[in-house]
């Protein structure tokens, strides 16, 4: 396995990588609400701002507390955080960066799960708001790694459906159908399977109408893609600020 490097001085506090090495686990175990935002977190900044990351504990907060591409909206605390990045250590999804001024983290989903740039893009989508419509997560994640099409998606989407690393919530066929990551507990992902039901049996949205709110949709998208700018202008001055202490 290719070891993560900063810089020098800079280490990654890992226990066991060897116990790493081999093949992916065949699927995702769940993951608690925070700790879902905090992995989103990760690999989103790591993907759109990476001259911030590893993510200092103050970025981390930021970014799990934004108000942009994430759904549902969140008011974590710094020790809700911390404690949760020490369960996800545990079970070896997050590395601590030690060496700096401050400490830093680290995902370690690519070595965990094998996965390559648009398939973590996909799953950091999902993780950040949850299950989404094929379209709308084409859109969002491309923001993290392009995918041009949704043909391409699909592809993506069949290799991580076979992982177990994201779930089908209603048959792809299906006008709306939604997917979302594997990190659901069993009753959760069955409430979520439930409630997909149920919307698939409302009429359709008349034409006029879908005209209507496809342009609100077009302007909410464009509101977020502003607010993700101020967010990451935001994550590059905080690096700043440290660097300058």
């Amino acid at each position: 396995m290719e070891r993560w490097r900063i810089g020098q001085g800079v280490r990654v506090v890992q226990e066991r990588w060897e116990s790493m090495e081999g093949e992916a686990p065949a699927g995702a175990s769940p993951l608690g609400l925070v700790e879902r935002r905090i992995l989103g977190v990760l690999v989103e900044k790591a993907r759109t701002v990476p001259d911030t990351y590893p993510l200092s504990l103050n970025a981390l907060v930021v970014g799990c507390n934004q108000k942009s591409n994430r759904d549902p909206l969140m008011d974590l605390q710094e020790i809700e955080i911390q404690d949760c990045l020490e369960t996800l250590i545990k079970k070896k999804l997050v590395a601590r960066v030690v060496g700096g001024r401050v400490e830093r983290w680290r995902h370690q989903l690519y070595e965990v799960y094998a996965l390559d740039k648009k398939e973590i893009a996909v799953i950091a989508e999902l993780l950040l708001r949850g299950p989404q419509t094929e379209g709308e997560l084409r859109q969002r994640a491309s923001r993290m790694e392009p995918i041009d099409d949704l043909e391409i998606l699909r592809g993506v989407l069949r290799g991580l459906m076979e992982r177990n690393l994201v779930v089908a919530l209603a048959p792809l066929e299906r006008r709306g159908a939604q997917v979302t990551h594997g990190f659901h507990a069993p009753d959760e992902l069955e409430g979520l399977r439930q409630r997909a039901g149920a919307a698939g049996l409302e009429p359709d949205v008349p034409r006029a109408e879908a005209r209507s709110t496809g342009g609100m949709e077009d302007l909410r998208q464009r509101v977020a893609s502003l607010e993700q700018q101020v967010a990451e202008l935001t994550s590059r001055l905080d690096a700043m600020t440290h660097r300058a202490v």
